[in-house]
């Protein structure tokens, strides 16, 4: 038998993934519930199958699915931190804000991995990520503290990384 090609793999793990939340919106096994779900199935592994991570399998381990419930809470700790923050540079008589666009570099390899650390990046009240560049992540920060690149990249990025590193590479 021939060997699938990798794109046509992921193209039916998309397929496999789309018509299984399908059955569990819809809650029906009536047989045009299931057509409508066929056809909408193939639409959208054929348009948007590609956009899969490299290899979708390792995402369902149990391993990264405990990091995940760990980095969930942690997040959220440094979330309501820079929210806090946020609130005392508005509400301080002199705004004691030192804007700015920061320009650190992170050790996460996958995209997804790169996706997830803009996301929390940009949740994170105060900071948002503008652009990413290979490694190179390019951040507004409403207040920059200090000059140096590495300390920059230890206060913004080195936190959530570790996590980040166990649940997506």
């Amino acid at each position: 038998m021939k060997q699938l090609s990798e794109a046509t793999m992921k193209k039916l793990a998309s397929a496999s993934l789309v018509f299984v939340l399908w059955l569990l919106v819809t809650w029906s096994l009536e047989w045009q519930d299931l057509l409508i779900g066929v056809v909408f199935t193939v639409l959208v592994s054929l348009l948007a199958g590609n956009l899969l991570p490299e290899r979708p399998t390792r995402l369902i381990s149990p391993v990264r699915w405990f990091w995940l419930a760990l980095y969930i809470p942690y997040f959220l700790y440094y979330c309501v931190k820079a929210n806090l923050d946020v609130a005392y540079r508005v509400l301080h008589p002199e705004m004691p804000i030192r804007p700015g666009i920061v320009k650190v570099k992170t050790e996460l390899k996958t995209d997804l991995a790169k996706t997830f650390l803009a996301n929390s990046i940009t949740l994170t009240p105060g900071t948002l990520t503008v652009d990413i560049v290979g490694q190179v992540f390019y951040i507004h920060w409403i207040n920059i503290q200090g000059e140096d690149a590495e300390e920059q990249t230890q206060i913004i990025i080195r936190r959530f990384e570790p996590f980040l590193r166990k649940i997506f590479e």
